[in-house]
């Protein structure tokens, strides 16, 4: 099973790096405007989505299904996402780095996103809906998680609607990694 290995992609993360595979090749990306989400007041939640978790029609657990999500998000009709990928963050999974946010239904698994946690920052890195807002609660559910984990920084990689319909945003290179620096200067704090 061939992994990037975790001290590679955790020190890759802590420096504004990530990985992406195309066509069989790790492609290292560190874009000049840089998607987050704000953990604050600034995080929007649109009204459909208020109407859905408030029907509560999905419940939303953590690292119970990470082999699925995913096997889900690689699925996608554009993806990034192949073996090495999957196995290096099952890895990070495993080692308690990496966690994945799962919308449930009573016909199962219906959406969710996963992502790398160091520090207080958050980094997203691929989500997947077999149902209307399933992946959308998953979202919902991960910034109260990451606010009352004291998280400070949503980091989405790249700038979509999909995402900017909840607030967020892109920052200058500059400016992110200074609120990476922050969020990670709180890990050295607590340790």
């Amino acid at each position: 099973m061939e992994t990037i290995p975790p001290h590679i992609l955790l020190g890759a993360y802590t420096e504004g790096v990530f990985p992406m595979a195309d066509e069989g090749e790790i492609l290292w990306f560190a874009p000049l405007m840089r998607g987050v989400i704000p953990l604050d007041d600034r995080f929007h939640i649109p009204h459909g989505l208020k109407r859905t978790l408030k029907s509560k029609r999905y419940e939303v657990k953590v690292d119970t299904a990470f082999h699925e999500v995913i096997s889900s998000c690689r699925q996608r009709e554009e993806t990034w996402i192949d073996d090495m990928i999957a196995n290096s963050y099952t890895q990070l999974h495993e080692l308690g780095y990496c966690h994945s946010f799962e919308s449930w239904d009573e016909e199962g698994l219906q959406g969710g996103l996963y992502g790398v946690a160091i520090g207080r920052a958050f980094f997203g890195e691929s989500m997947f809906s077999h149902k209307t807002d399933a992946s959308k609660v998953a979202l919902a559910y991960l910034v109260d998680w990451l606010r009352e984990n004291d998280f400070i920084l949503l980091d989405t990689q790249w700038m979509t609607d999909h995402l900017r319909q909840f607030g967020g945003m892109e920052v200058p290179r500059e400016e992110y990694i200074k609120l990476l620096a922050e969020a990670l200067a709180e890990e050295g704090e607590e340790g």
